[in-house]
């Protein structure tokens, strides 16, 4: 079984919800990267999204770019990534996703990337800005190597769509709360439990919901809605500040509390 899906089940039997923190691979540099890696896997991170840095990340806010940035700097790329999943691997067993763009994967090839990515432990690629109607060659070689394909879904997303959109994708739904592109917002959408009534219509896969959320109370407000909340941003800009660990601890905690 995919690691993906045996969180989500054992998540499902704890009647818990998930946590998954996207932290940018390399930054700001691949030793203290690693080091926040294990720090928030440590304290209670479910499912890693891992991203490769890129010159020209068109959906991140400007705390990603950055990030992607001092990573670029450093000398991180895929391959280095790759060999960070690897170790990462040695010790922990939270699924891992790959968090990149389409021009990153392409240049590598996606059967080497789904063959290398797989070998080093990957669980799952979510391609940013990949078009539905694009997908087949990755998909197949995806899917070839154990890999799933995470799919993201919008506010703007008609549900026709959304449906045809979702047919194909494993793993979990990354709901995009907002539109725009990453980054802090001050408050949760009061229509997320009717946007994701309409997901839950059209596909069983578990629903992740992020872009914007920054805080424990934030995390909360999500979590009594979706399957799991993704922070990304809030993480980046902590990990800088030395405080990686509290934030993971305070949205942990509130998810928990969320649902208890």
């Amino acid at each position: 079984m995919n690691r993906i899906d045996a969180k989500w089940k054992a998540l499902r039997e704890a009647g818990r919800k998930g946590f998954v923190a996207f932290l940018t691979a390399g930054d700001p540099d691949i030793k203290q990267s690693e080091a926040d890696i294990r720090l928030a896997l440590d304290n209670g991170v479910d499912i890693l999204e891992l991203g490769v840095p890129f010159s020209d990340p068109t959906a991140d806010g400007p705390v990603i770019q950055a990030a992607s940035l001092r990573a670029l700097e450093s000398g991180m790329n895929l391959e280095q990534v790759l060999d960070l999943v690897r170790r990462i691997r040695q010790d922990y067993d939270q699924p891992i996703v790959l968090f990149g763009y389409v021009n990153l994967f392409f240049r590598y090839g996606y059967e080497r990337l789904a063959r290398d990515a797989a070998a080093a432990g990957v669980d799952g690629i979510l391609v940013v800005d990949l078009p539905y109607e694009e997908r087949g060659e990755i998909a197949a070689a995806l899917a070839a190597h154990g890999l799933h394909r995470i799919a993201l879904a919008a506010p703007t997303t008609s549900k026709e769509r959304l449906g045809m959109i979702l047919s194909d994708a494993a793993g979990f739904v990354y709901y995009i709360m907002v539109t725009g592109v990453t980054g802090a917002r001050q408050s949760v959408r009061e229509d997320l439990q009717e946007r994701l009534a309409v997901l839950h219509a059209v596909t069983d896969l578990p629903i992740a919901v992020g872009f914007g959320v920054t805080n424990g109370e934030q995390a909360a407000a999500v979590a009594a809605s979706a399957d799991a909340v993704v922070v990304g941003s809030a993480l980046i800009t902590a990990a800088r500040a030395g405080r990686l660990g509290d934030l993971v601890q305070d949205i942990r905690g509130s998810i928990d509390r969320a649902v208890s």
